[in-house]
């Protein structure tokens, strides 16, 4: 069974961000950036399947500026066999993403692709589903648990009322939450390692894929400044402020 793993460089999650002063964008200059947290999970949760004998062979896949090859070079060393970017400046949104993909899905003809649920920079959390779409293949989104066996993938998934269970045909998309798994920590030995696996470069263009974006940021700006909390002397008070001031009830 073939994998791919789809895996985005966005700002680490750890690094607080501000906007630039012509509001036209997140400022990532000279900022530290790394694999995107639930993509992380999604190659971690490929190459188990391969350690366990389900898979044998995951692919990882980014799309993006040439630094992407520092994300897909993480995967590789967490445990994907081989790598492909698709090389582009452009800015790439979400349905372009998936229709990269799709080209990628449709030249590989893999049995599961794995994506995590969403990117920690724009929480799109589309990209799966456009994929699915496009492929029309079936798909489970926010999977906490995934088994594959006989040709199918059983995926329980959570949704507002609890769990969900569903068994997909192969080949099919999944998407990742948190709760799926815990990454590993890489050594040096993978990343050592990692610098030897094979890592193709294509262009949308090689693709037949047009990435133009359909989408324009208007601005970008900052959260309001949240306003120091007051104490009121009795209930009375409190209810005319959250039903005058505040306006909430």
């Amino acid at each position: 069974m073939k994998v791919i793993v789809s895996v985005k460089r966005v700002v680490d999650f750890n690094v607080k961000v501000g906007v630039k002063s012509d509001h036209s964008g997140v400022d990532i200059a000279n900022v530290k950036m790394s694999m995107n947290p639930f993509d992380e999970i999604a190659v971690e949760e490929a190459t188990r399947l391969k350690e366990n004998g389900l898979a044998s062979e995951v692919i990882a896949v980014s799309c993006g500026s040439r630094q992407c090859q520092e994300t897909l070079r993480a995967a590789l060393a967490i445990g994907a066999d081989r790598a492909i970017l698709v090389e582009t400046n452009e800015e790439l949104q979400p349905l372009a993403v998936a229709k990269l993909l799709k080209a990628i899905v449709e030249k590989e003809q893999p049995q599961l692709v794995i994506l995590g649920k969403q990117a920690i920079d724009d929480d799109s959390n589309q990209t799966g589903q456009m994929l699915a779409s496009l492929t029309d293949l079936p798909q489970a989104t926010f999977a906490s648990k995934l088994d594959v066996s006989e040709g199918r993938a059983t995926v329980t998934r959570e949704v507002d009322g609890g769990l969900q269970t569903l068994s997909l045909v192969l080949p099919a998309i999944v998407t990742t939450d948190l709760r799926l798994n815990e990454p590993r920590y890489v050594t040096l030995p993978s990343i050592m390692k990692a610098k030897k696996k094979p890592l193709e470069i294509v262009s949308p263009e090689d693709l037949s894929v047009d990435v133009s974006p359909r989408l324009k940021t208007l601005k970008v700006s900052e959260p309001p400044t949240r306003s120091a909390g007051i104490v009121v002397q009795d209930a009375a008070t409190l209810i005319e402020k959250l039903k005058n001031e505040a306006k909430v009830i």
